[in-house]
């Protein structure tokens, strides 16, 4: 079967923090940034969503070689000023991480735009910059491949001999622009990284399950509502 070109992006940052919008009042960690988040960096790099093509899609990996906790102040809001006093929490963090994702339309476009982003790299937390590098990959279509550290759609079908298929997880995949409406999805992902070897739409040539997730544009927020 013949492969296709795409844009591999690697995104490298010392220091990241993904908190959970499913709890409130309280931070808690993810373990990966969720697609919402990653669509947003890449939108970053356009300068704004307008730019992006709303049937931008993409697929991506990710790993932390540590994680953490430490302190910082937490602004509640509230409609209510008594509610409003700053507080400490802990703040659940990742460091040396590094996201790989995969890009199959538009490439001279995203190319450019990751090479000289309008707004700078950061993931997570606006004061979590990172930086990203782009290399043109040639990939296989529809075929198997490993789940690895890939951040999947939770009806994609695993290997049922591999019992570690990693957590699943109700994350946000696109936010409409004034933050009114999310769009959410299930999702699953393996902390150390799953063997279990899943039908891909792309695999890498190095054997990784390449598997798009849903459009993160705002207007997927919108038609969901």
């Amino acid at each position: 079967m013949s492969s296709i070109e795409a844009i591999e992006v690697t995104v490298t940052a010392p220091i990241a923090s993904f908190r959970n919008p499913l709890y409130q009042g309280i931070q808690v960690g993810l373990p990966c940034p969720p697609p919402s988040t990653v669509g947003g960096m890449l939108a970053a790099t356009m300068g704004d969503w307008d730019s992006v093509p709303e049937n931008t899609r993409f697929a991506m990996t990710f790993t932390a070689e540590g994680s953490g906790v430490d302190l910082e102040t937490y602004h509640p809001a509230a409609a209510k000023a008594a509610s409003r006093n700053a507080t400490i929490k802990d703040r659940h963090f990742l460091t040396h991480i590094t996201l790989t994702a995969w890009l199959l339309q538009d490439l001279d476009m995203w190319e450019r735009a990751i090479r000289t982003p309008v707004w700078p790299m950061r993931l997570g937390r606006s004061q979590d910059l990172a930086t990203a590098r782009t290399r043109r990959i040639r990939l296989t279509p529809q075929g198997t491949g490993t789940q690895g550290h890939a951040l999947i759609p939770h009806a994609t079908t695993p290997d049922p001999t591999i019992r570690d298929n990693g957590e699943q997880m109700q994350l946000p995949t696109a936010i409409t622009i004034d933050r009114a409406r999310t769009a959410w999805g299930t999702y699953r992902y393996s902390l150390n990284g799953s063997p279990a070897q899943i039908t891909a739409d792309y695999v890498t040539p190095d054997g990784q399950a390449v598997i798009l997730l849903p459009s993160t544009h705002p207007s997927t927020a919108l038609a969901a509502a």
